[in-house]
């Protein structure tokens, strides 16, 4: 049983029923009950017809249901002949799908979930797991998703930004319950840049890469997918076996993984060099100079702040400001960081913990304490908060001895 080959045929499936005039709402849950079948079914031994196979039992399914519904009469007269046997429809609609899950009207986090749904081909209780919600309510709120753009048509436009911005978002949930999120964005993104490269359309005629707000083309595709690489090269050696977080300065550099980085860094400057630079890009260009120091020490720190400098003038983000400050830090020293730092919103997530690192830096233990503790207090998951308490204490020990 190829649970890959079935998840990557999902998207393919659903637009078939689309283009033969099925909404979204109920192709999607036409092919999910292919899916159930595919499942009980191939194991005693998988069809010729992979694709054809779930076209068609997907099929009967939707008009199962459809000739259920006495109040759609109407329609029911003019869809229920199935189309003459032969191959199904070439199209390949995977983009226009990755279009309509990342639709604006749609929440973030809905966005993510329709989009693990249909085109990852997950199963509800997957994502349910994964987001470490009951199934019930990841059903819902797949449910609300699909009311929201069951009137969206492939045709209409769609934005590019977007659908990056909803496989990052679904890239840092990491790795919950039994689905790799980081591993499985990978993947789409994957299958974004090779569409991008083949002159694949979205909706409206949008290239794969398009130019929606923030984006730039298909370089900015493939500066998501190398920045994904690059921070996923370091997992191993981020948490140690208790959990517990460790800081990039600390990280044991041999338990990275080389092939990604290598496979990041080639992506990248395959980018780069068409110089039509995005965010994305300079986000792994800051993520490749961290991979390519053999020591903390040597990492170069006025490059790294040259990137910040281009990624600051692109957004605007005052998250990238943050950052900015800590990296001028390292680069200009303690006082330097803390000047840049001044001019950032004190109220930012993570501000404290910035703030508490460059007053250590400085030789200000006792600021640095209580600021340590203040992040701590706010930090937004267990494990950093663990790691700012134990920075804490080992600066109260200092200041105590």
């Amino acid at each position: 049983m190829d649970d890959l080959l079935l998840r990557e045929l999902t998207p393919a499936v659903i637009g078939v029923l689309v283009r033969r005039g099925v909404d979204f709402a109920t192709a999607e849950d036409a092919v999910q009950e292919a899916l159930i079948q595919a499942t009980l079914t191939w194991p005693g031994g998988e069809p010729a017809d992979p694709k054809g196979w779930l076209v068609t039992v997907a099929w009967r399914r939707f008009l199962d249901a459809h000739r259920a519904e006495i109040a759609r009469r109407d329609r029911e007269r003019r869809i229920e002949s199935e189309p003459p046997p032969g191959p199904t429809e070439a199209a390949d609609d995977t983009l226009a799908l990755f279009f309509l899950c990342a639709h604006p009207s749609l929440t973030p986090t809905s966005a993510v979930a329709l989009t693990l749904r249909a085109v990852g081909g997950l199963t509800t209780r997957q994502i349910a797991r994964a987001h470490l919600v009951p199934e019930a309510t990841m059903a819902q709120r797949i449910s609300r998703a699909k009311r929201t753009v069951a009137g969206v048509r492939f045709d209409e436009p769609g934005d590019p930004a977007t659908v990056r911005r909803v496989l990052y978002l679904v890239f840092n949930e990491g790795y919950t319950g039994d689905v790799d999120l980081a591993a499985e964005a990978i993947r789409l993104t994957r299958q974004l840049v090779t569409l991008s490269r083949s002159g694949g359309t979205g909706a409206g005629g949008t290239g794969a890469g398009g130019t929606g707000a923030g984006g730039t083309g298909d370089e900015e595709n493939a500066g998501l997918l190398a920045l994904m690489l690059l921070h996923h090269a370091r997992r191993q050696a981020r948490t140690r076996p208790d959990g517990s977080l460790v800081p990039l300065a600390e990280q044991d550099r041999s338990r990275w993984d080389t092939a990604l980085i290598a496979e990041g860094v080639a992506i990248l400057q395959a980018a780069l060099a068409r110089d039509r630079l995005g965010e994305y890009q300079a986000q792994a260009a800051i993520a490749a100079l961290h991979a390519d120091a053999p020591r903390a020490e040597e990492t170069d720190w006025v490059q790294v702040v040259g990137w910040y400098d281009d990624l600051l003038r692109l957004t605007g983000s005052p998250v990238v400001a943050l950052n900015r400050a800590v990296a001028v830090g390292e680069a200009d020293g303690a006082a330097a960081g803390l000047a840049a730092l001044a001019a950032v919103d004190p109220g930012l997530p993570r501000y404290d913990a910035a703030s508490a690192h460059l007053h250590e830096k400085a030789g200000d233990l006792p600021a640095a304490a209580r600021l340590y503790a203040a992040a701590a207090r706010s930090a937004p998951t267990l494990a950093e908060r663990h790691h700012l308490t134990l920075q804490a204490a080992r600066i109260g020990q200092a200041l105590a001895g």
